[in-house]
């Protein structure tokens, strides 16, 4: 499978007079359709990362390529065409009166022909969950329901990349999981390749890969089921996963496994012994 986006010993920092760099000298690939979660503390580089991969800042050194072409001024706003991210909070960017204004409001950025236009945003609202609320202003909404619909906006765009920023920070674990629902089944229909910067345990037990970062540099790179083996993760911005601690207590009194990755397994390996 092609590598969909790859950075090259890529160096980044806010203030060139001073030493301490935000991104250093960060190299690794990303295979087209799979799902990346990007984990750290906060300041451990991981949003400056992918800023620098939709171009919103500029490495000091390093080079980056995106489906196949390296990102440079010239190139770059052919490259954002193939890149959509969903910020934390949805109300900053909303634009549209209605929900299907809001949706339709980047296509016509890019001069969709009406008719397409119009295709392309019942189907994107759609594809959400969202079509009874087309007409709902954006701001009488849910959290959830205000990301779903920040969502239908990029799909409706086409992409080939999403990148998740914080993007299920604000919701309720209900909220969270409708959310990551709907990522994984647009994830699996239309071959996206999804970065996702969390530290949100299920979001990232969904990843097929995860990437640590500490202070600017590319700690490790790991399935999430290595990550939650770990016995460092409040090192790393983390908390312990529920599955970890309850099979910690219980494995005083039974032979469990190390490395349940969901409570589901664990739930799996318990009746197993009733």
């Amino acid at each position: 499978m092609k590598h969909i986006i790859e950075l090259k010993n890529v160096s980044f920092r806010y203030d060139k007079t001073v030493e301490e760099y935000q991104i250093d000298t960060v190299s690794f690939h990303v295979k087209q359709g799979e799902w990346l979660s990007i984990v750290g503390h906060n300041g451990s580089g991981k949003s400056t990362v992918v800023r620098l991969m939709d171009g919103l800042l500029e490495p000091e050194s390093g080079e980056i390529y995106i489906d196949g072409q390296q990102l440079t001024r010239e190139t770059i706003w052919e490259i954002r065409s193939k890149i959509g991210i969903v910020f934390q909070n949805p109300d900053n960017q909303f634009v549209g009166a209605t929900v299907e204004d809001d949706v339709a409001f980047g296509l016509e950025n890019q001069g969709i022909p009406r008719e397409e236009m119009i295709q392309r945003v019942e189907k994107a609202i759609e594809q959400v969950g969202m079509l009874e609320f087309k007409d709902r202003e954006p701001s009488r909404l849910s959290g959830g329901q205000k990301q779903r619909v920040a969502i239908a906006g990029i799909i409706a765009l086409r992409p080939n990349i999403i990148i998740l920023d914080e993007a299920t920070s604000m919701l309720d674990p209900e909220g969270r999981e409708d959310l990551m629902a709907v990522m994984r089944e647009l994830q699996k229909k239309f071959q996206l390749t999804i970065i996702s910067i969390t530290h949100d345990l299920t979001e990232i037990a969904l990843s097929d890969r995860t990437l640590v970062f500490q202070k600017g540099k590319l700690e490790s790179s790991m399935t999430p089921r290595e990550l939650f083996s770990r016995n460092d993760l409040h090192e790393i911005g983390l908390d312990k996963p529920f599955s970890k601690q309850v099979q910690e207590s219980l494995s005083l009194h039974f032979p469990l496994k190390q490395d349940y990755l969901t409570e589901s397994e664990l739930l799996d390996q318990l009746w197993e012994f009733l």
